[in-house]
């Protein structure tokens, strides 16, 4: 059995996490924590985009009437993000939160989390313990003789081990940093150290859009291949809609889970003759609306073109100024240049 087949479920709402079920989507809002429409119109796009659970910062006790109000409207299970205060988490749990997130490094130590613990047991929400590396517990962050990643586990290690030393077993633990060899290394210590507990994984502070998909591609693509991790986040400077769709882009990648098109499109080289990169982007485009598994070539000229466009559900293998567009493996007709695009997204909706 994979690593993440053996952790214990837990539930986060609605949502199954752990224990063998499908690898939960996860991103954060960025919406000002005391605007309840803003947050909510955040979640809207992101649960239309794929996302399964949406975590909310709550920056400030005065903040917890409209995380109340976020939770009692969201389509998606709530996570409190919490840092500093425990009672903003004691609070949190009593006002709708489908989990608690809380820093070990910043919650106040183990007799602080004490009460947190009694608040998520009588809620019935799980917690996650989430490490990071720019805010180790300083005894910890101090010690010469640890690795940064020993380190990490460590933390982790020592407080999910201190709540199920009180009882409290619905964890969920992550120990992040912006480093990818960090990152792997720290995971693959947490599997062997808490088997039992799920892991939520991701590189953190990985970047703008470009740099970050990329860190965290190869990082989490390591891990989810070796069965590492039980729900993730890619973490982006960007529109956390944009961190969703990096998520399932990636689960697809490596036939994990599937839930929209999948674009195959040729590098282009010197035998291309149409505005292959423009046709394909405005392709990649379009299929944002589009939540069919359908898999769709965009190819460029005859070298792989036929045979790509051949095995996709639907795809276009391009000559001078035109395509042959292919349906389920046969050609259908000759499409010029630009008739393209439209040609392949009316070919999609007839499939959907």
């Amino acid at each position: 059995m994979k690593p993440n087949e053996q952790t214990r479920q837990v539930m986060v709402g609605k949502v199954a996490l752990g224990g063998g079920a499908p690898l939960v989507v996860q991103s954060m809002l960025n919406a000002k924590a005391d605007d309840i429409d803003a947050n909510l119109r955040q979640i809207e796009a992101l649960a239309e985009a794929g996302c399964e659970v949406a975590r909310m910062a709550i920056p400030r006790r005065d903040c917890l009437d409209a995380f109340e109000g976020v939770c009692a409207r969201s389509p998606l299970p709530v996570v409190a993000d919490i840092h500093f205060d425990p009672e903003i988490a004691i609070q949190a749990a009593k006002r709708g939160a489908a989990k608690l997130r809380i820093n070990p490094g910043n919650i106040g130590g183990l007799d602080a989390t004490v009460p947190v613990l009694d608040a998520a047991r009588e809620a019935g929400i799980p917690i996650r313990i989430g490490v990071n590396a720019g805010s180790l517990d300083q005894e910890l962050a101090g010690r010469e003789d640890l690795s940064l990643p020993q380190k990490l586990a460590a933390s982790a290690v020592q407080y999910a081990r201190f709540c199920e030393e009180c009882g409290f077993k619905d964890l969920v633990v992550s120990a992040k940093a912006h480093d990818v060899m960090t990152t792997i290394a720290t995971y693959r210590q947490l599997a062997n150290d808490l088997p039992q507990v799920p892991l939520h994984i991701g590189v953190t502070e990985a970047g703008t859009q470009f740099q970050g998909i990329i860190k965290s591609a190869c990082g989490l693509g390591v891990l989810l291949e070796e069965g590492i991790g039980d729900t993730m986040r890619i973490s982006l400077t960007d529109d956390p809609v944009n961190e969703v769709r990096a998520c399932w882009t990636l689960l697809a990648a490596l036939d994990l889970r599937r839930r929209g098109p999948e674009l195959v499109s040729c590098p282009t080289c010197g035998r291309c003759q149409v505005d292959l990169i423009s046709i394909a982007k405005e392709v990649e485009e379009r299929l944002k609306g589009v939540k069919a598994p359908v898999k769709v070539a965009v190819m460029g000229c005859v070298v792989n073109g036929p045979g790509e466009a051949r095995d996709a559900d639907i795809g276009v293998a391009c000559g001078k100024g035109s395509a042959a567009l292919f349906e389920k493996g046969e050609i259908v007709r000759k499409v010029p240049e630009d008739q393209i695009v439209e040609a392949l997204m009316e070919g999609i909706a007839a499939m959907q």
